[in-house]
């Protein structure tokens, strides 16, 4: 037993279940090289002209993007299905789902004013009611 249980032998097996994250500073390095590995790769990308279309360009760096955040999660918040007993990672599901509904409805939105808010010719202007 250790001195702390010793002096507090009431609190035995109270946080059994839940496991501690031990944050590094090997994992804070290493977090660190990823994310600007993952900064520096699109920017050079980018600068460098080696994708002559952008369609396969944006869709490597959002690629990208969407590893640097899995990176940030891991190494900077200690987000895994472990921590807080799974809530945090059920918080990050929720958050997710929202920001795809809004930014997918931002996009609807926006694609469809086009069509929606040209302006009228003087013909359609008098048929109007």
């Amino acid at each position: 037993m250790s001195t702390h249980d010793e002096m507090h032998p009431d609190h035995g097996d109270e946080h059994g279940d839940i496991e501690e994250v031990h944050a590094t500073l090997k994992g804070y390095l290493t977090g660190f090289v990823l994310a600007a590995g993952l900064t520096i790769i699109p920017f050079w990308l980018v600068m460098g002209g080696v994708f002559t279309k952008s369609g396969p360009a944006d869709a490597f760096i959002l690629l990208l993007a969407a590893v640097q955040i899995v990176v940030h999660a891991i190494y900077f918040l200690h987000m895994n299905t472990k921590s807080e007993g799974g809530w945090n990672l059920l918080a990050l599901i929720f958050t997710l789902v929202l920001v795809v509904i809004t930014l997918s409805g931002s996009v609807w939105i926006m694609f469809h004013l086009n069509d929606n808010m040209m302006p009228m010719t003087l013909q359609q202007a008098r048929n109007l009611p």
